[in-house]
Formats: C-alpha cells, sequence, structure tokens
C-alpha cells in the first residue's frame, strides 16, 4: 500500500515538474520574440530569423552531435522537410510580427497545428472547436477596417506561419518516428538556417557586423529555440501529449502579455475575445487529439 501511495506521489510530482517546464518554455518562446522584435530597426525580420536559427543550430549541434548518427536517405529527406518547414514557419512568423502585435500574430497562427487536431480527431465536438476558431479570426480581422487597423499583410504572414506550424508537425512526427529526436531537432534546424541565411545576408548582411547586436541575438536564439525545445523534450518523457497540447493552449495569452509588458503593444476587448476564442478551441481539440503541438 504505501509503495503504491509512494509511486503515485512520484508520478503526480514528475507531472507537476513537466507542466511547470512546458510553461517555463512557453514564456521562454515568447520573451524572445519581444526581444527579436527589438533587433528588427537595425536587422529587419530577415537577419533577425538569420541569426536567431543559425545561433540556435550551433547550440543544438554542440548539444546533440547529430553527425554522430548515420541516416539513410528516407531519413535526410524527412528531416529536410522538416528543417525546411521550421524555416519557413519562423520566417513568415518575424514577418508577421513586424506588422502586427504579437499576441494576434500567435492567435492567427495557432489555425496552423489547430487544424491538423482537429483533422486527426473528427469526433462531433470538432465542429464546435471549428467554430470557436472560426469566430476568434473573426473577431481579429474586423479590425482592419478600423483606425486602428491590422496591416492585412502581417494578417497574411501568420497565417501562412500556421500552415507551415501543421506542415513542421506533420513532418517533425514522421522524421522523429526514424531517428533520435535531438539529431531530428539539430539538423533541421541546420537546415532552416541554410533556407533563410541567404534573405538574412542580402537585407542585413553589414549589420551582423555590430558587435552590439550579438549579446542580443545570442540570447534571443536561446530563448526562442535552444531552451524551449530542451524544455519541452524533457517535459514530453512524462507528460501524456493531451495534457502538452493543453497547457499550449495558453500561448497566444502569453504572447499577449509578453507583449504588451515587453513591446508596449495594446489589444482590443475584441481582440481580447478572439484569442479566448482561439485558446479553447485549441484546448478543446487538445482534449480530442494526441496531435503534439511543437511551436515556432
Amino acid at each position: 500500500m504505501n509503495s503504491a501511495l509512494e509511486s503515485a506521489h512520484k508520478l503526480k510530482s514528475s507531472n507537476v515538474v513537466s507542466y511547470l517546464l512546458v510553461v517555463v518554455a512557453m514564456i521562454s518562446i515568447q520573451s524572445g520574440a519581444s526581444l527579436a522584435k527589438n533587433l528588427f530597426p537595425i536587422l529587419g525580420p530577415e537577419g533577425t530569423t538569420t541569426l536567431r536559427l543559425g545561433i540556435a543550430a550551433v547550440i543544438l549541434c554542440s548539444i546533440w552531435r547529430p553527425w554522430r548518427h548515420s541516416l539513410s536517405r528516407t531519413e535526410k529527406i524527412s528531416i529536410l522537410a522538416y528543417g525546411l518547414s521550421l524555416g519557413a514557419m519562423n520566417f513568415l512568423f518575424y514577418q508577421a510580427i513586424e506588422r502586427i502585435p504579437l499576441g494576434l500574430a500567435v492567435g492567427l497562427e495557432f489555425t496552423g497545428p489547430l487544424s491538423v487536431s482537429l483533422l486527426a480527431s473528427r469526433k462531433s465536438l470538432d465542429f464546435l472547436w471549428a467554430g470557436l476558431a472560426a469566430l476568434g479570426i473573426y473577431l481579429i480581422l474586423p479590425a482592419m477596417t478600423h483606425t486602428t487597423s491590422l496591416d492585412p499583410v502581417g494578417v497574411i504572414f501568420a497565417l501562412s506561419a500556421g500552415a507551415c506550424w501543421a506542415g513542421y508537425i506533420l513532418f517533425g512526427q514522421r522524421a522523429g518516428g526514424f531517428t533520435h529526436a535531438g539529431t531530428v531537432t539539430a539538423w533541421g534546424m541546420v537546415a532552416a538556417a541554410l533556407l533563410v541565411s541567404p534573405f538574412g545576408l542580402v537585407t542585413s548582411g553589414s549589420a551582423f557586423l555590430q558587435i552590439s547586436i550579438w549579446p542580443v541575438a545570442i540570447l534571443v536564439g536561446i530563448l526562442s529555440s535552444a531552451l524551449p525545445y530542451s524544455l519541452e523534450m524533457l517535459a514530453l518523457r512524462s507528460l501524456p501529449t493531451k495534457n502538452f497540447g493543453i497547457l499550449m493552449s495558453a500561448e497566444p495569452a502569453i504572447a499577449a502579455i509578453s507583449g504588451v509588458l515587453f513591446l508596449h503593444e495594446q489589444l482590443m476587448a475584441t481582440q481580447w475575445l478572439a484569442l479566448l476564442s482561439i485558446m479553447v478551441a485549441s484546448m478543446g481539440s487538445a482534449m480530442t487529439s494526441q496531435i503534439t503541438q511543437a511551436h515556432s
């Protein structure tokens, strides 16, 4: 009896730690996005994305040393598809947050993993979650007609980043089924960095020579990629996928709060309601689906 109670207590403690790791990971990635946005006046979104992914690739390769594992042609193609989706997702997301508030960009981007979850579940409740997500998007988009309008190009970039997020999930699951997760993440990050680096070098090449930007850029790489990906990998060892998805549903709110605190971005009441609608849809979908929602 005591042994069973002891095991249950250990499991509960392990889950609590995993929950905390996911929360810290979400705060880390959105703090990193806020910090990255401050680099836009110097590097632009293209240069910032290049540095973030390049630094993260170096860090992850140093940790996982992916060259130790030989890969088949099929594995290489899967990892390449995963990495290209990752690079495009980050590139489009940074283009979006240059034009619209961080919280709204994350909310719109969430339509990608939400769509994957809805397609995977196929339960009657999915119509409710899809309706709530559509309501959230509807509440965001009307603001584009007002004086405090959203940049429509930014909205398109955010939705496109969501589509890439969906591809990232699907390709990531396929690649992760072939080989070690650390190897997939590291080589995927290298592929992502190689995809966006030409854009960054063309638009911001000389700005990379400014020594003053590198401490911030390194911090962005750690907060936005290396740290949260590592924390999530640790959390998923003991945390059910469904619980992970439910926790991830809070990310648009965390992004919006980060935007308010660090970037002084203010949202209208209808936009907060839109984020709430998308979050409830994502949470409900996660409860009826087993899709893991990795993020940018």
